[in-house]
């Protein structure tokens, strides 16, 4: 197994009250989830994911703010962090990490590389809250680069968390 997924499930189960994961994926398409379900033992801290490609999706299922989502063709901070706060709702977990991007450049939108938000997010009561972001650049990668380094990227986010403590 890749040692960054051996270290991140060592992290897991590792830490206090052994939190449970969840997320939330647009421009990875189910890679994140992929990454995650390699793991030996997933079941004991994976709860599951969801892939809403669709502005409505993101809205209906994970409470994503239509308007913001629209303005930005669901594509910025904001959004990510809504993301997984939705995902951390939805699935009743500890933590839950979300992306969204440009998995290739789009010229309509003014995007002249592949890019995505990463948002990882922790239970907190009634209300989620957003811990950490990142932005996730991936100049001259094809879509599929574009989609693991971004999943990668998303992995290795919560796993420098769980280093911190």
């Amino acid at each position: 197994m890749d040692p960054a997924l051996t270290e991140l499930k060592a992290l897991l189960l590792a830490a206090p009250g052994r939190p449970r994961l969840a997320v939330a994926e647009s421009m990875t398409g189910g890679r994140l989830q992929a990454r995650i379900t390699e793991i030996s033992g997933a079941s004991s801290f994976f709860l599951g994911g969801v892939t809403a490609y669709a502005v409505a999706q993101k809205v209906a299922l994970l409470g994503v703010d239509a308007a913001h989502a629209a303005a930005v063709n669901c594509v910025s901070e904001r959004v990510a962090g809504e993301m997984a706060c939705g995902a951390c709702r939805l699935f009743g977990a500890d933590f839950a990490l979300a992306t969204t991007g440009y998995a290739e450049p789009s010229p309509a939108d003014g995007v002249a590389e592949p890019f995505a938000w990463v948002a990882l997010a922790a239970a907190s009561g009634d209300q989620p809250r957003v811990l950490r972001t990142l932005r996730v650049d991936c100049a001259g990668a094809a879509r599929t680069e574009a989609q693991a380094k971004v999943a990668a990227a998303a992995l290795a986010l919560l796993t420098r968390h769980l280093r911190a403590g």
